[in-house]
């Protein structure tokens, strides 16, 4: 089971956008869809799919968070593994491409024969890159981080930050900064990727006039097994108090988590819409979840 599953914030046009994604990359599935009533967004859609075997999750909730570039997916074509990688990276950044935003041309660069950063029709932020990563293999789809505005120069740090909570971690690549390479400071993270529960990260400082900062339009679930490994994650990663709401933190660099109970997603799956009901109006009014009151609300 996955342990860190990205969560995309949408306003009206979670489903939509979980069929267009599922439609564009192999292994891809919607798995469930749900609705919750009587939330402060009102009655929101949520949707759970599967990406090139990433799992994601995704709710309509209102117009409060926009996705910007400081969270993307790394989309990695990989010719070892694929030889039709190169027509393959085309055609997903045609698809991306209706509607979107490009933010740097689909082309070679020093670091790949074949790389672009775009945001698809729906602003959120994805990375083609034709690459042969050395040592263990990598996943097609992988989550980064742009370090910008008051996190830059803090990527190494937040890398070293997050090897210390999570299990089963470790450093991958990094490639740092070098002289002459201004406004970013020598030595700061060029590009770096890194593991967490066996789950591929990457992150990167970013020097230079950026307006967006890290927001929950992009959070990341942990799910958790016990109170005892919630109040774990809790209490190593919320650093803004007026941020804790509903299962949602904010840690030192500003990126959102969401530390879920993994008994939730079965109760909000298999749930009587009357337990469902019972189990929102619960967790609507707590920070950091209570697994003994979320099943005492499910069971009535």
């Amino acid at each position: 089971m996955q342990k860190i599953t990205p969560h995309l914030w949408f306003d009206k046009e979670a489903v939509e956008a979980a069929e267009f994604y599922t439609g564009l990359f192999p292994d891809s599935k919607i798995t469930h869809r749900s609705s919750l009533r009587d939330t402060p967004s009102g009655d929101t859609d949520i949707v759970s799919f599967v990406l090139a075997g990433q799992a994601f999750m995704a709710i309509s909730a209102g117009p409060y968070f926009k996705f910007n570039p400081s969270l993307s997916f790394f989309v990695n074509f990989d010719p070892s593994r694929d030889q039709h990688a190169s027509e393959n990276i085309d055609k997903l950044w045609e698809s991306l491409s209706d509607g979107g935003e490009v933010l740097m041309p689909l082309e070679k660069y020093p670091f790949s024969e074949r790389y672009g950063w775009i945001q698809d029709r729906y602003s959120l932020s994805w990375q083609l890159i034709l690459s042969n990563p050395e040592g263990e293999e990598r996943p097609v789809i992988v989550p980064s981080f742009l370090f910008v505005g008051s996190a830059l120069g803090h990527a190494e740090e937040a890398i070293n930050f997050y090897l210390s909570v999570f299990h089963d971690s470790k450093l991958g690549f990094i490639e740092r900064y070098g002289a002459g390479q201004e406004p970013n400071k020598e030595g700061s993270v060029m590009f770096a990727d890194f593991r967490l529960e066996n789950q591929w990260f990457a992150c990167m400082d970013g020097a230079g006039e950026h307006d967006f900062v890290f927001n929950e339009a992009v959070s990341f679930i942990v799910s958790c097994s016990s109170q005892d490994e919630i109040d774990n994650y809790w209490s190593r990663l919320s650093a803004v108090p007026e941020a804790e709401q509903c299962g949602w933190l904010k840690d030192k660099f500003g990126v959102s988590w969401q530390i879920v109970p993994a008994v939730m997603n079965e109760m909000m799956e298999k749930g009587t819409p009357e337990q469902i009901d019972r189990v929102t109006q619960a967790f609507l009014k707590m920070k950091k979840f209570n697994i003994t009151a979320l099943q005492e609300a499910y069971e009535g």
